[in-house]
């Protein structure tokens, strides 16, 4: 059973609009991230009032310290919008599968993501920021 993940109605709709338009005229590459995402947004719970968030949910542009289960690490990231990807800065693009894979879960949740070096399991150690708990309703 696939454990639930949360995302606000904000990030809901402006994640269906990236996912219409990168639909019009896919990359082949980004295809399987697309479909994942749209996937993960149809069973996500919404929640309505962005003022309502639990402030351990990753959304859009928060700020998480992920640990790597399989390799033993941990790194940050920013969960951002494709054309904000950078991941040299640890800001990844919510159609990478690492960033797909993060969204709505809260820390102490465990998921695994598909990598390029393959499967991987990661845990929500922290959320260093997220834009509804510090009031940035606007990103």
């Amino acid at each position: 059973m696939k454990k639930q993940i949360w995302v606000t109605e904000a990030d809901k709709q402006r994640l269906l609009k990236l996912i219409e338009d990168l639909s019009e005229v896919p990359d082949k590459r980004d295809l399987p991230h697309i479909q994942d995402l749209k996937a993960e947004i149809e069973n996500a719970k919404v929640i309505q009032d962005s003022k309502k968030v639990p402030a351990d949910v990753i959304t859009m542009r928060s700020k998480v310290r992920l640990r790597n289960l399989t390799r033993g690490t941990e790194a940050e990231y920013t969960l951002v919008y494709p054309p904000e990807a950078n991941a040299e800065e640890g800001l990844i693009s919510v159609l990478a599968p690492l960033g797909t894979s993060m969204i709505g879960f809260r820390v102490g949740s465990e998921f695994d993501a598909n990598l390029p070096a393959g499967t991987m399991r990661f845990r929500v150690e922290e959320l260093l920021y997220q834009p509804e708990s510090a009031g940035d309703f606007h990103l």
